[in-house]
């Protein structure tokens, strides 16, 4: 009779059990639709996200593409050849400006040179600055050098210490002419594109290795600031307008289209250059960017 007893509240206590345990597992299976709503919410969340994160990288990559759209427009043509007879530059078809004139200024960057390229950047004229590596032996010099880079002027090889070329052996004219590439393109990033002899004195060894450096040798089709009769602004002004140095027995005009014009780091120079650049526009011509000048 015990045993039997105890069997039946047995019984009853294993159904009291087994109905406990269904209304939890009931409720760990309505919480599982909460977790799929949730895991449905941070998948939602993350394809926007991913969505506003391409949103976010495509105003990038249309800026990039402006920006090389902006570099490839950037690029100037060479449309201009150098005419060896008379150190003019003409353009290679009828389609450009023939009224142009080149500025170059030689013995940069002694003293005026940041002061004129200031002076032409402002009145927006280009030019070449022809230097000197006797004007680059302090770091202060350098600089300079770099500033009229940075302005955009072009830069061009004038030997390394004004050396008159066919005064000297090939070996030292390489020297002159190699270590002022050189030293050009540790200041600034880039070897130069022009050459022009000190006096304007070339020998066949120097033509040759400008030649094989890339360079552009050049001379000039007038100038007139290291004549003492134009050591003034004035005078100055009226010589590199009309072309004309009747005081040095030039008594006509040397202004052509193409002109190649030669003036210096001076004084005198620095005074006249906003002067001569406005005469010359007013005269109808425009100053050429050196860029434009075919190279080889």
């Amino acid at each position: 009779m015990k045993k039997w007893m105890l069997m039946v509240i047995f019984v009853l206590l294993l159904s009291a059990c087994s109905e406990e345990v269904q209304p939890t597992a009931q409720s760990e299976e309505k919480d599982e639709p909460k977790a799929t709503e949730q895991q449905a919410d941070q998948e939602q969340e993350g394809t926007e996200k991913d969505e506003e994160s391409d949103e976010d990288v495509q105003p990038a990559d249309a800026e990039e593409d402006s920006e090389e759209l902006a570099e490839e427009e950037a690029v100037v043509e060479a449309v201009y050849e150098l005419n060896e007879a008379n150190w003019t530059l003409e353009p290679v078809s009828d389609e450009y400006n023939s009224q142009v004139v080149l500025l170059t200024i030689d013995d940069a960057p002694d003293t005026y040179s940041v002061e004129m390229a200031k002076t032409l950047k402002e009145l927006g004229a280009p030019a070449i600055f022809f230097v000197n590596g006797h004007f680059l032996d302090t770091e202060e010099e350098k600089a300079m050098l770099k500033e009229i880079h940075d302005m955009g002027f072009a830069i061009g090889n004038h030997t390394y210490s004004h050396q008159k070329l066919d005064d000297v052996p090939e070996e030292t004219q390489r020297d002159e002419i190699i270590a002022l590439s050189d030293l050009i393109e540790e200041v600034i990033g880039e070897r130069p594109k022009f050459f022009r002899a000190p006096h304007g004195v070339n020998t066949d060894f120097a033509k040759q290795l400008v030649k094989e450096e890339g360079m552009l040798l050049m001379n000039w089709t007038y100038g007139y600031d290291y004549f003492k009769p134009y050591m003034d602004a004035d005078k100055l002004t009226q010589a590199m307008v009309t072309g004309e140095g009747p005081e040095v027995d030039v008594p006509y005009s040397l202004l052509k289209p193409g002109a190649n014009l030669l003036m210096h780091d001076r004084e005198w120079t620095a005074a006249a250059l906003s002067d001569i650049v406005t005469g010359l526009r007013d005269k109808g011509y425009e100053m050429l960017d050196p860029e434009k000048i075919i190279t080889p």
